[in-house]
């Protein structure tokens, strides 16, 4: 089943400029998809239209093959934008948390089900009674997603979930965008980076510095053709460019490498 289905999709800014050109996306039922390109492509834009947080100046964007309203499935569908603070307003974590569940009329004991499920899931426990703003940005980055998943949603879209958090914070992202996906949650990735998307998606829509799409393909597809990548103002994972014309199947991530290496030794690396 399609979850997401974009036609089309046309938005400029207020002075005119063009951020999103004419795409079009499929997205399905339990992929996970990067929205991949450099900076002032609309990647964020192309997000936020996707989520139904904008409405665009041409195409349309129908959800679960039922819909063109996003408010009528905002319960199956949750956006978490770049900016912790679009999702932290309340005097504590909790209440933060708990603002979508009750929303969406869930009772007091749903709520807190949520709440304490999502709480542990990233690791936010003891920090529930504390104030938004006293959290750490790597913390506040966690709580608004704790926030953005506790409506339960089947889609989840994110605007570079992991950038400006420490080695610990990105870890605890990561994992869980893992259980998600296992979950059978659908996940939309924005990122320009590329040593990211390996991580997060299966699949890529690469957008270049116009708000076109210059390519869609596996992960693998895109992250390997290093001329495209370069093309998109994009630099090639550090993985892929130290592989490349040296040996079949390039790994695409460091672990992926070591793997190989252990498995096959140093001598199958020219």
């Amino acid at each position: 089943m399609t979850a997401i289905e974009a036609t089309d999709l046309c938005y400029a800014y207020p002075d005119g400029t063009l951020a999103v050109d004419g795409v079009d996306a499929s997205i399905e039922r339990g992929e996970r998809v990067a929205l991949l390109g450099p900076n002032g492509a609309g990647k964020s834009t192309l997000l936020e239209l996707l989520g139904g947080l904008v409405d665009p100046d041409g195409g349309q964007v129908r959800y679960f093959g039922e819909t063109t309203d996003a408010d009528t499935v905002r319960s199956r569908l949750s956006v978490l934008t770049q900016n912790p603070a679009d999702y932290l307003f309340n005097p504590t974590v909790r209440e933060d948390l708990a603002y979508g569940p009750a929303q969406l009329d869930c009772d007091r004991a749903e709520v807190d089900r949520r709440v304490r499920r999502v709480a542990d899931r990233l690791a936010l426990d003891g920090l529930l009674s504390k104030p938004p703003f006293r959290l750490s940005g790597g913390e506040q980055r966690r709580a608004a997603l704790a926030s953005a998943l506790t409506v339960e949603p089947d889609v989840l879209l994110l605007d570079e979930p992991v950038s400006n958090v420490d080695a610990a914070n990105r870890r605890t992202i990561l994992d869980l965008l893992d259980e998600l996906a296992a979950d059978g949650v659908t996940l939309v990735v924005s990122t320009p980076d590329t040593e990211l998307v390996p991580h997060v998606a299966d699949r890529v829509l690469l957008l270049d510095d116009t708000g076109a799409v210059a390519a869609r393909g596996t992960t693998r597809q895109i992250l390997t053709d290093t001329g495209l990548l370069r093309d998109c103002d994009l630099r090639p994972p550090q993985v892929v460019r130290l592989f490349e014309g040296r040996t079949e199947n390039v790994p695409l991530t460091v672990d992926g490498a070591a793997e190989r290496l252990d498995t096959d030794g140093p001598d199958t690396v020219e």
